[in-house]
């Protein structure tokens, strides 16, 4: 959007939040919402159609070993089966607050029957886990350009369906160490400060855990200072449904759509996201705080303020469903609270 446009559209946009019939600011952070819901659209008057949840799964080589995590690589699948099936907490949150769900097979270790469960699962899977970064890259560079054009697609169909409000989930046991490694390479915090509990984690496996990044860290390191970018990192280190984010996030900014980042590993391909093209932020609300460690030191590095903070840290987009009814109420005070001249109120 030019800057003449976009600083017109800005005043206008005020103007009307500003006239409707309450004190000045009285709707705090609903008035910050909306206004800047409008200007993504690029509109005084804002709407938010058939918004959707993509959660995207894939394994982690690191999991196989069960070195950073206390779950079993084989939960990626059981709880894919459990998102097609209606069990889960994010299918709990999507039928209450009308969003749609879309799930997104990016490289589990497993093969599902699509005959099963007809449209209930998206294919894109790319591999069956990415490789143990411990012994070498997570992923070619072709695999990972593979996964961000698989990510970017699965947007593309939800916009053309009418969809322009999305948040992006995950689910694949050992992703919150990729995260983690992501994070130190971008925000240059060392990772045993970005490295977190993830899911069930003991005091001394996250010590373990702590250890084998830092030892995943320092091998890759040489290969992300030559070449600090976003391929780089993940080839080396990340994981098919991060690339998919990643590529997601690009597309749904490009369309002007209204994104709802989750939580830790979310925010991780965000990261990435941002290397590859810097405004992407602009269209991003943070839903929520997320319980992981590691989540308020990346919020801060964002300069980024979270809708929500209810010490939730379950992944698969439950902060971004949590989050939604807060966005959907500051669009609709602002196309439907009267102004203080259509009321015939008195403004002094």
């Amino acid at each position: 959007m030019q800057t003449g446009v976009h600083t017109t559209l800005r005043q206008g946009l005020q103007q009307l939040i500003d006239n409707k019939t309450k004190p000045l600011g009285a709707l705090g952070r609903l008035e910050e919402i909306a206004l800047q819901t409008g200007l993504i659209q690029g509109t005084l008057h804002p709407q938010l159609h058939r918004p959707h949840i993509v959660v995207f799964a894939g394994d982690h080589g690191i999991a196989a070993k069960g070195l950073v995590n206390p779950y079993p690589q084989a939960v990626t699948a059981q709880m894919v089966l459990n998102f097609i099936t209606g069990g889960a907490a994010i299918n709990v949150l999507c039928r209450l607050h009308h969003i749609g769900l879309c799930v997104v097979d990016a490289g589990v270790n497993f093969d599902f029957d699509a005959g099963i469960f007809p449209g209930k699962l998206i294919s894109h899977k790319i591999g069956y886990g990415t490789r143990n970064y411990l012994d070498t890259e997570a992923m070619t560079r072709e695999e990972a350009l593979r996964a961000i054009d698989a990510g970017k697609q699965v947007v593309t169909e939800l916009y053309a369906s009418g969809c322009n409000c999305i948040g992006l989930g995950e689910m694949g046991i050992g992703n919150t160490s990729s995260a983690s490694l992501i994070m130190s390479y971008v925000t240059g915090i060392p990772v045993e400060e970005c490295a977190g509990r993830g899911t069930g984690t003991t005091d001394e496996q996250l010590m373990k855990k702590k250890d084998v990044l830092r030892e995943a860290f320092r091998r890759h390191l040489p290969a992300v200072a030559a070449d600090p970018a976003a391929l780089t990192i993940l080839e080396h280190v990340g994981g098919y449904e991060i690339a998919m984010m990643t590529g997601a996030y690009l597309k749904a900014a490009e369309l002007r759509m209204v994104i709802l980042v989750d939580g830790f590993i979310s925010t991780a391909a965000l990261l990435l996201a941002r290397l590859i093209k810097g405004d992407v932020q602009d269209c991003c609300f943070f839903a929520h705080a997320s319980g992981e460690s590691g989540h308020i030191r990346m919020l801060e590095y964002l300069d980024a303020r979270p809708l929500l903070d209810l010490g939730m840290r379950l992944g698969e987009g439950t902060g971004a469903a949590m989050a939604y009814p807060v966005l959907q109420s500051a669009v609709h005070f602002l196309r439907e609270m009267a102004s203080f001249e259509s009321a015939g109120v008195s403004k002094a």
